[in-house]
């Protein structure tokens, strides 16, 4: 028996107090972790009792590979979300493109839109007028669609002598989108109207083009010189009633109310002729002109 700096006796081979212990006999038995689950001690750790007991290796092996599987597994979360939201960008960027191209498409397709006119407006603000059949055409690699240039025997000219002494080619834009007009070749004869810029002639749907033989006498009359007699007037067209006339060199169009748009019966035999003192009245050449002055209103 040895005697300590105390005074305290202290017996042989009896184990020093291990002071963890002591806290954790005065604690919960939480207070200490029985394993650590990281692996972090090597080693012996402590119970609840301050007994030493070896820590299971392989469940220590289990523990480090469920923290690492766990980390690989997080990562890989991460790395889905990220490519989950580069994908959404992507996809909404694809829409746009989608949406974009759709309404491209949709203006090509639907982009030509032509106000009714009558023939006597279409003869008056042409600069050529002619009857001709179409014997060739031939695409020109110009602009994103392209020009069809048609290869056209004419038969004879109502208008534009001032502008083109003999038209050989008629130019129109390849798309029907962009209002290009087709003619079928070797088939039919065509009345043709259209403008000429650098000594060439264009047309397109929005001008008057039409087979001759679906032309009624009076349009064709009208073609020869009776339309040539009114471009001093001006034909209005009524869309809805009540229509009204503002000045006396105007005809009243009423097609729209009953045949729903052109062609109707006054675009077909009627032509809008200036009389005397200026006024403009509708005439229908059928018979005697004076029998056929109509009124302003009529049909």
């Amino acid at each position: 028996m040895r005697r300590n700096g105390l005074g305290r006796r202290r017996e042989r081979g009896t184990p020093t107090q291990n002071p963890f212990q002591e806290s954790n006999r005065s604690g919960s038995k939480d207070s200490l972790p029985t394993s650590n689950p990281a692996c972090g001690l090597r080693g012996d750790a402590l119970n609840g009792d301050g007994e030493t007991r070896r820590l299971d290796i392989t469940a220590c092996k289990r523990s480090r590979l469920h923290f690492i599987t766990s980390d690989t597994h997080r990562e890989r979360e991460r790395e889905k979300k990220k490519f989950g939201k580069m994908q959404s960008v992507y996809q909404h960027l694809i829409s746009l493109l989608f949406v974009f191209s759709s309404l491209q498409v949709h203006q090509l397709t639907e982009g030509c839109s032509c106000a009714l006119t009558h023939p006597q407006e279409a003869f008056c603000h042409s600069d050529i007028v002619i009857r001709a059949k179409v014997v060739g055409k031939k695409l020109l690699r110009d602009g994103p669609f392209g020009t069809m240039r048609y290869t056209v025997k004419q038969m004879k000219m109502y208008k534009g002598f001032d502008k083109v002494q003999h038209v050989q080619h008629i130019y129109t834009d390849a798309s029907e989108s962009l209002c290009g007009v087709k003619f079928d070749i070797n088939k039919y004869q065509y009345l043709i109207t259209g403008r000429v810029y650098d000594d060439k002639v264009y047309t397109g749907l929005c001008n008057f083009n039409e087979r001759w033989e679906r032309l009624s006498l009076a349009q064709k009359k009208g073609i020869n010189h009776r339309y040539q007699l009114g471009c001093n007037c001006r034909i209005k067209p009524c869309h809805y009633l009540p229509c009204f006339v503002t000045s006396k060199n105007e005809c009243l169009w009423t097609d729209m109310l009953s045949h729903f748009g052109y062609p109707g019966y006054q675009s077909r035999h009627y032509a809008c002729i200036q009389q005397k003192e200026g006024y403009c009245s509708w005439y229908r050449g059928m018979t005697a002109r004076d029998k056929t002055i109509i009124n302003a209103t009529d049909p």
